[in-house]
């Protein structure tokens, strides 16, 4: 009697190389139709044909494929196809498995190799931000905040990201019920200056912080948003202030505006790059 090899547990190993595999045209071909879709609305068949660079017969069978399973929809009076149902299930699915954290520690990682900076994430609770990630940068001397640590949002660059992201309707209701507490000189302690410092913030999608907590630290944050374009989060990096000089600030800032905007979109948002 023969013995038989004792198979091994587990799937066998997939051969697939992500690197290496080649890409099947046609169905690269549909989902560049399925984007565009997704990113421009209503439109007709030769509009898309043109935007996609995909001859119009090829688009149309694409087209009708996707009509099929629900991806795409047809308008019979306007002539337009759009977005189907089907698409909205497949993002709700993957929102559904999505977690803030989930998809900023990547984004923070880079943040920090890039700056060189610790890189915060941090969620709004009244005027105080709560910190909730950071990935720490690896100078001596460097940031720290234990995740639920707390600071107030006028004193915090991620809090006046948030905070400048909010509608205006919001922002006088916090004040109306916040003392703006003098941490340090710097600190924007009067409604007309933090203001004027939101206004600023506004402007170039990114807040800076000199020294308004902590004495000998910056930051500098950007506002995250998620699928429904509520601002839910900040990202920001933080450290000593003489690290933060005159010609590296504006980098920092579009850099961090960057990161946020990547977070926002895995979220199913739209962000505003630099």
């Amino acid at each position: 009697m023969t013995t038989q090899a004792r198979r091994g547990r587990g799937r066998p190993k997939s051969s697939f190389k992500e690197t290496t595999a080649p890409t099947m045209q046609v169905l690269d071909r549909a989902l560049t139709v399925l984007d565009a879709l997704a990113n421009g609305g209503a439109t007709t068949l030769t509009v898309l044909s043109e935007e996609c660079d995909i001859p119009t017969a090829t688009t149309h069978r694409i087209l009708s494929t996707l009509q099929q399973r629900g991806y795409a929809a047809f308008d019979d009076i306007t002539q337009e196809w759009a977005i189907g149902i089907a698409a909205y299930r497949t993002g709700t699915a993957y929102l559904n498995r999505t977690t803030l954290l989930d998809v900023s520690r990547p984004v923070m990682r880079r943040l920090m190799e890039e700056t060189g900076e610790t890189a915060n994430l941090a969620v709004r609770d009244g005027m105080t931000v709560v910190f909730i990630g950071q990935v720490e940068a690896t100078h001596p001397i460097r940031a720290f905040f234990n995740p639920g640590t707390r600071t107030a949002m006028h004193a915090s660059g991620t809090g006046k990201a948030i905070l400048a992201a909010l509608p205006p309707t919001t922002i006088d209701a916090l004040l109306a019920q916040t003392t703006l507490e003098p941490f340090t000189e710097r600190t924007l302690a009067t409604p007309a200056a933090l203001a004027n410092d939101l206004a600023r913030t506004r402007e170039r999608g990114w807040s800076f912080d000199r020294e308004e907590r902590h004495a000998g630290m910056s930051c500098i944050g950007a506002a995250i948003q998620n699928a429904a374009g509520e601002v839910i989060a900040g990202v920001s990096i933080s450290g000593p202030s003489s690290r933060f000089t005159d010609d590296r600030i504006t980098l920092f800032g579009a850099i961090v505006q960057q990161a946020a905007a990547e977070i926002t979109e895995a979220l199913g948002g739209k962000g505003n790059e630099a």
